[in-house]
């Protein structure tokens, strides 16, 4: 399975359930820890817990269940790892407050000094 692919499915699925502002995030020249990174924000811990579980069912629909879920607890922010995608499911306070697009850019990883 190509990594694009399972991106595309689980934006798909996100888009199912309604969820929120999805970006897409190619970080193949930042980390070799996956290839692409999905935000989406949910409007509620129930609605953050409804597109986790549809996440989840697409993993498996794609050959690839998720390796590890954290944040289940609350349901404020869940993060999935499926390997050569992972997924941040947040609300929207979690997600205004950790500027993950902002930490993950290759722009910001470009201009700051590491110093």
């Amino acid at each position: 399975m190509i990594a694009a692919e399972l991106r595309d499915h689980i934006i798909t699925a996100l888009e199912d359930v309604k969820g929120r502002d999805i970006l897409s995030m190619d970080v193949t020249q930042l980390t070799h820890i996956t290839d692409h990174m999905i935000i989406a924000r949910g409007t509620s811990n129930r609605h953050v817990k409804a597109l986790v579980d549809r996440v989840v069912v697409a993993g498996k629909e794609m050959g690839q269940p998720a390796r590890g879920i954290e944040g289940r607890e609350t349901n404020e922010w869940v993060l999935l790892d499926l390997g050569d995608v992972i997924v941040h499911v947040m609300q929207v306070e979690a997600r205004e407050f950790y500027e993950l697009e902002r930490l993950w850019s290759v722009e910001t990883a470009d201009s700051e000094s590491l110093y």
